[in-house]
């Protein structure tokens, strides 16, 4: 079996997601898939793309949820109705039983930043790392015949010769609402740490005793329609500029 590192790793890169803000609009399931694709090592394939039958290697998903309110049975009861989007790929766990159950050593955790790769050289399919992962993270290429998963894009993120910009990874780079976040986890200085420290970021499934490096901020309370509206002015008395000229505009119609 394969051995994680005897001691925690200087670096622990990793995800910091915000659950507020994700709209699950799947740019970053549909980015991760492309880059992965067309710059990574080997494609992820897709089985019967057309058929009735799809299936396909993802390294990302994002998944949609009805949230009941607290006080509700229901979807609406007791508070406004919600859907919460959450998007799940690999954790990058500290303690990652994936790699203690791999069989070959293709499974591993780096000593130097803490990111879990398979490689796929060694790896004989045998799925026991997906078994073993508490999140579903892992995905059997069928077309490959081998397992794989979400390497943080580290063929982008140590790449001095694309811009600065792009040395994340694809889904981070890709997320229109800004909910995605890369940074190093280990320090507690960095801007994933400190917005962890300020929004309460947690991880999934601690029970688990994985350790994940991921973090997950929660959605904030939803404030009421009524309390945070505007009231309206009772008459336009006293309005100038833009205002005056569109009330006389409008007392003319």
């Amino acid at each position: 079996m394969t051995s994680l590192p005897a001691y925690a790793t200087p670096k622990k890169l990793g995800l910091v997601i915000d659950l507020d803000v994700c709209v699950g609009c799947h740019a970053c399931v549909v980015s991760c898939k492309e880059w992965n694709t067309g710059g990574y090592g080997a494609a992820l394939s897709d089985q019967d793309p057309y058929g009735p039958d799809v299936s396909g290697t993802f390294l990302n998903r994002v998944h949609s949820y009805e949230v009941v309110p607290e006080g509700g049975e229901i979807v609406g009861e007791a508070g406004e109705a919600r859907i919460v989007h959450f998007p799940k790929s690999c954790l990058h766990c500290e303690d990652a039983p994936c790699v203690t159950v791999c069989p070959t050593g293709a499974s591993y955790k780096r000593t130097d930043d803490g990111i879990v790769l398979v490689d796929e050289d060694m790896c004989i399919g045998c799925g026991l790392c997906a078994w073993a992962c508490p999140y579903g993270a892992r995905e059997m290429d069928l077309a490959a015949g081998v397992m794989k998963k979400c390497t943080l894009c580290i063929d982008r993120i140590y790449n001095e010769t694309i811009d600065e910009v792009d040395r994340v990874p694809s889904c981070v780079r890709t997320c229109p609402t800004n909910a995605r976040h890369f940074g190093d986890l280990a320090d507690p200085g960095s801007a994933v740490s400190i917005m962890v420290a300020e929004r309460g970021g947690i991880d999934l499934m601690p029970e688990q005793g994985t350790r994940p490096v991921n973090k997950y901020l929660p959605p904030r309370p939803r404030r009421s329609l009524a309390a945070s509206a505007v009231p309206l002015a009772e008459n336009t008395e006293g309005a100038k500029g833009f205002f005056a000229w569109l009330d006389g505009v409008l007392d003319r119609i």
